[in-house]
């Protein structure tokens, strides 16, 4: 251990109380022995510091700080250099405004498009989100402050997320939901990691043994601290057993209580407790020492504005850019153009929930306009956000296209489609605005969509628009940063990190996402995104890592050797500009089933017009992989593999084989008993090929008759209390009208999905888990032994809290 001389200084309710947090954003201090506490902050593109109290969900207003475009936005750059310096100015905020522990990135997988999260998240594919969360990682961690990766791990849906179960075979956790975490953890350096709501294969996450003994700290040699997500603990001992060291946000005492019972009676040992104290001791004493050496109360906010709109313009998508007979983009100086579509007057530039900032400056498409070369003739709402009808405004906004030589529409998902807490129904954007859209196209057929939403969206509408421009969610910036990609300014280089399918049917888990009941059933396998399509041969609206440039790129004279790829691009036309080169490796399939090929490389250069860049990239122990079941290890099918270079996962322009010593003994399947997973064909997975790929039974994960501590507050809806069921009509009546409002009432949708056992997590101590059961009990028919229980557990629970806190502050 680390710190010996001070652990062997705390008595053992010191070290017990140490391992819960003290409020909603800080660790206990233990002034008796100079131990600080350290400071919390969500801060996956922003910092979110809380003014006055905190709560989790952001009721209180935070403090101004830099908006910079989610991580959906800026994966769309595949620039991990750029990353690196967006987590530096993050960092460099945290520093300033007293933050230790940012609570980010986060980099799940991009299961579904209708995952209420996935503005957060970086992409479908785990390569690409792990090597730009390793770059956010390294450059948070470059100004003192650690970064947090979250969240760990098979965390796809928000629905009921504290109380599901993910079940997933070992091949797919290890290929698809931890590789991010694992690029992060070994090559971003991460100091903390974030545990998940859920379970995982009847585990939840945050006392795992398998993920978090055996895979972060033995096989990934982690050595920073693990941190629940905020109410994500389910039982501390068995946690803190787990070497997860924190229970956030502030349980109050009995989760230390029940330490040092469990220490009594042998649950637990002294040294895993101790272990715990080490690692938590080396952070707080680290980042003590941090918070000298970076001190600093202010930052450049002109300067980290003009960083946003950077990673604004690099991660902007060229969709579609029509030809007929010249394109609309970029746009003709002096043109006159009608600004039309509510998100010109009021952005949607982030998503809703515990990560919203509170930017320094806020740039619109209206306010910024008149600063670039073309005629703005006026600007019109067209359509109101909540989906209200309003012919008068729809008749303006035509009358203002009529009049103008291009119209910019500004469309998309409102706040109400994309929130933490919830997730999206379907793929399409609001009705009303795509009635104004044909609306618009019938007055005036050069319409340029420019398109804001922080996930895939279906396009059926998309031959109204001549021209195509995602901005994705843009920041504080992304309006300046929209305008100088339309007038070519600036030449658009973001390529997709996710698939756009033609429709949600088409979509890999559409069947299985989300999980019925208590679990969420992972039967697509690897087939995750392209990986799905590409194997399938499927049709889509926008392949992965696609995008268009107004400039063209042309690739020759592929070179492999056994330790990487060289190839030559050339910028053909004429402007400058950059292009995302990628490389996928297709493998053999013989006696391994796999997607049709997977990326395992990228780069972006910058080329002018006429320029030629020879460009490398190596191969890593990730290229030729693949995890065999049978032998728990790492290992590499022999036989002939295609090195694949192109411009996205459907436009490969260069190939060539390459031959791969095997390392197989003992083939993990038994192909005759797996015909869906061979072929590709995992849209309807029959329980025994689902039985084969996981090696066991599919777990039963109906509702139980009762309600337990680990079921949902929504789950009232099947209580045997009248009282429990008005109280859920009451609740889902509230989150309606929200709803109704067009946009989402964060709190009542935290604790619609929170199970039982959260309200004893989440209310500072003034409820304990027997008062929590005493819930259940009322819930569930036993009116008066439940209130027995509430009622004697609360004045219990406060004695003993009182008790506990003269022990550790004497």
């Amino acid at each position: 251990m680390r710190h010996t001389d001070i652990i062997n200084k705390m008595t053992i309710e010191e070290k017990a109380a140490f391992l819960s947090g003290a409020s909603e954003w800080e660790s206990r201090e233990i002034s008796r022995l100079n131990i600080p506490a350290v400071f919390f902050s969500d801060g996956p593109h922003g910092i979110r510091k809380q003014e006055g109290a905190g709560d989790h969900l952001g009721l209180n207003a935070s403090v101004p700080a830099t908006c910079f475009p989610p991580a959906a936005t800026v994966c769309n750059s595949w620039n991990e250099k750029l990353g690196e310096e967006v987590g530096e100015a993050l960092g460099e905020e945290a520093a300033a405004l007293g933050v230790d522990v940012l609570l980010g990135p986060g980099l799940n997988i991009k299961r579904s498009p209708l995952c209420g999260r996935n503005f957060e998240y970086f992409s479908e594919d785990p390569y690409l989100a792990g090597k730009m969360a390793a770059a956010y990682i390294r450059g948070i961690q470059s100004k003192g402050v650690y970064a947090c990766p979250k969240h760990f791990a098979v965390n796809s849906q928000e629905l009921r997320r504290m109380a599901m179960n993910s079940v997933i075979d070992e091949r797919t956790l290890r290929e698809i939901y931890l590789e991010g975490f694992e690029i992060a953890v070994k090559e971003g350096g991460a100091k903390a990691i974030m545990t998940s709501y859920n379970e995982i294969n009847g585990v939840y996450a945050n006392e795992n043994g398998h993920l978090l003994k055996e895979i972060l700290r033995e096989e990934w040699e982690f050595d920073g601290i693990v941190v629940t997500d905020w109410g994500a603990s389910n039982d501390h001992v068995k946690g803190v057993a787990c070497r997860s060291n924190l229970e956030m946000p502030d349980p109050g005492l009995e989760p230390a209580r029940e330490l040092l019972e469990a220490v009594e009676n042998g649950g637990l040992t002294t040294e895993e407790l101790d272990a715990c104290v080490d690692d938590l001791l080396e952070a707080v004493l680290t980042l003590e020492e941090n918070r000298k050496a970076h001190c600093s109360n202010d930052f450049d906010a002109e300067a980290h504005h003009a960083l946003a709109k950077k990673a604004a313009l690099e991660s902007i998508v060229l969709l579609k850019n029509e030809n007929k007979p010249l394109p609309l983009l970029p746009l003709k100086e002096n043109c006159r153009v009608a600004l039309i579509g509510d998100f010109a007057l009021v952005p949607r530039y982030q998503g809703a929930g515990s990560s919203m900032v509170n930017p320094t400056q806020l740039e619109t498409m209206e306010n910024m306009i008149g600063k670039y070369p073309v005629n703005c003739l006026g600007c019109e709402p067209g359509y109101r956000r909540n989906g209200e009808p309003d012919e008068a405004l729809k008749n303006a906004a035509v009358r203002l296209a009529q009049t103008a030589d291009v119209v910019l529409y500004c469309f998309g998902l409102d706040e109400l489609s994309e929130s933490e807490g919830m997730d999206r129904e379907h793929m399409r954007i609001p009705k009303k605005q795509i009635e104004l859209l044909e609306a618009l196209a019938e007055a005036n057929p050069n319409i340029v969509g420019v398109l804001s939403a922080g996930s895939a969206v279906e396009m059926p509408w998309h031959n109204y628009c001549r021209s195509i421009v995602h901005g994705y969610l843009g920041g504080q910036a992304g309006a300046g940063a929209m305008l100088d990609v339309l007038t070519g300014k600036v030449n658009p280089s973001g390529r997709l990190n996710e698939t756009y399918p033609l429709k949600y049917e088409d979509t890999p888990a559409f069947r299985y996402c989300p999980g019925r009941e208590r679990n969420s059933e992972y039967r697509e396998s690897i087939f995750v995104g392209y990986r799905y399509y590409d194997t399938k041969g499927a049709e889509v609206q926008y392949p992965f890592g696609y995008g268009l440039s107004y400039t063209e790129f042309s690739y020759s004279d592929l070179k492999l050797s056994s330790t990487g790829t060289e190839f030559t691009v050339s910028n053909i036309g004429d402007r400058d500009g950059a292009e995302v080169v990628q490389m996928y490796i297709s493998g053999p399939k013989k006696d391994i089933f796999r997607p049709e090929k997977e990326l395992k490389g990228f780069r972006k250069i910058f080329l002018k017009k006429g320029e030629s860049m020879q460009v490398r990239i190596p191969f890593d122990e990730r290229t030729f992989r693949y995890w065999n079941v049978k032998t728990e290890a790492w290992e590499k099918e022999g036989g002939d593999y295609v090195v694949c270079i192109g411009a996205n996962a459907m436009d490969i322009l260069l190939s060539e084989n390459i031959r791969i010593e095997g390392s197989t003994q003992e083939n993990p399947y038994d192909t005759g008993k797996m015909k869906s997973y061979y072929k590709g064909e995992i849209q309807d997975v029959p329980d025994s090929e689902f039985e084969e790929l996981l090696g066991h039974g599919i777990p039963d994960g109906s509702w139980s008759g009762e309600l337990g501590r680990n079921d949902a507050i929504c789950q009232l809806y099947y209580s045997k209390s009248v009282l429990a069921r008005l109280i859920y009509r009451i609740l889902t009546s509230i989150k309606k009208k929200s709803e109704a409002k067009g946009k989402p009432d964060l709190n009542i949708l935290f604790i619609y999905n929170m199970p039982f056992r959260g309200i004893a997590k989440m209310t500072h101590g003034a409820v304990n888990m027997y008062m929590a059961d005493g819930m259940v009990e009322a819930a569930n028919g036993h009116l008066f032994r439940g209130l027995r229980m509430i009622i004697g557990g609360f004045f219990r629970n406060k004695r003993q809290n009182r008790e506990y806190e003269k022990e550790i502050s004497g």
